[in-house]
């Protein structure tokens, strides 16, 4: 019986990490709202998702959406700590990512 209890706890707090709850929001794009994937950090500090902040640069202008300020393409540096800390969270909270 002591066994059987010991599993249970094993499983009861495996399952925890498991459990859906909301993302920090420094997790996801300004934009989209969505985890990111391939996040780039602008001049001004603000980061984004690459494909959605290039997206916007094309069709909207050539701007920073939050702050106003000009921006282009050739002004983006890949953010790796929140690639980082993006990946340490999936690693623990892996109902987080989705397949679209």
């Amino acid at each position: 019986m002591k066994q059987l209890e010991v599993l249970r706890q094993v499983f009861r707090k495996a399952g925890e990490a498991d459990i859906p709850c909301e993302v920090p929001d420094y997790l996801c794009c300004k934009i989209t709202l969505d985890i990111f994937c391939d996040p780039v950090i602008t001049p001004s500090g603000v980061t984004y998702e690459r494909a959605v902040i290039l997206d916007h640069l094309q069709k909207v202008g050539k701007f920073d959406p939050i702050t106003r300020e000009p921006l282009d393409q050739s002004q983006l540096v890949p953010n790796l700590a929140i690639k980082e800390a993006v990946q340490a969270y999936l690693d623990k909270h892996g109902w987080a990512y989705k397949l679209d």
